[in-house]
């Protein structure tokens, strides 16, 4: 009769055992809640971390404050040598944004007409202004590139004239 009670207990704890993880098991399923929680934490995270690599690779191909520096320089440079042409572009493009301003009904009753034949004189001067501006940009960089070409020669040149000694220099 020992054994049979021992052995009962044992089934009883057992029992006890699988009863509590099927308990867990179904609580787990029932707590859809937090179930919930956890995937969107999970998901939260891998969002996060995707962004942060996405903001690592913006970082890197960002303009330092110096390449923006530079451009500046460039601009202002291309400004002083060609301020005619600069002004011209800027005068067309402030001509053609106030064409986009759409007119009045005053502006139409008491003008009329005369806006109108106003209006296409001054947006064919506009176009020529704005060609003007363009061809003086053209040039400009095309001088820019031609001037870049005869320094990249010029420094090769230098550089195989440098590397020629250093191997004269080497051999002898």
């Amino acid at each position: 009769m020992g054994q049979d009670t021992e052995a009962i207990r044992r089934q009883v704890g057992e029992t006890r055992d699988e009863m509590s993880g099927t308990v867990d098991a179904r609580g787990n399923k029932a707590d859809v809640k937090g179930r919930a929680k956890g995937t969107i934490q999970e998901r939260r995270d891998a969002v996060v971390g995707k962004l942060s690599g996405a903001g690592g690779r913006v970082s890197e191909s960002t303009l330092s404050g110096s390449d923006v520096k530079e451009g500046a320089q460039r601009a202002a440079s291309t400004a002083q040598e060609n301020p005619l042409g600069l002004g011209i572009g800027a005068i067309a493009a402030g001509f053609l944004a106030g064409m986009l301003i759409p007119s009045t009904r005053t502006e139409n009753e008491r003008i009329g007409p005369v806006a109108d034949e106003v209006k296409d004189r001054a947006r064919e001067a506009g176009q020529q202004a704005l060609e003007h501006g363009k061809e003086a940009a053209q040039e400009i960089a095309q001088s820019a590139s031609e001037q870049t070409k005869e320094a990249a020669k010029s420094t090769a040149q230098e550089a195989g004239e440098a590397a020629r000694q250093q191997a004269g220099q080497a051999t002898r």
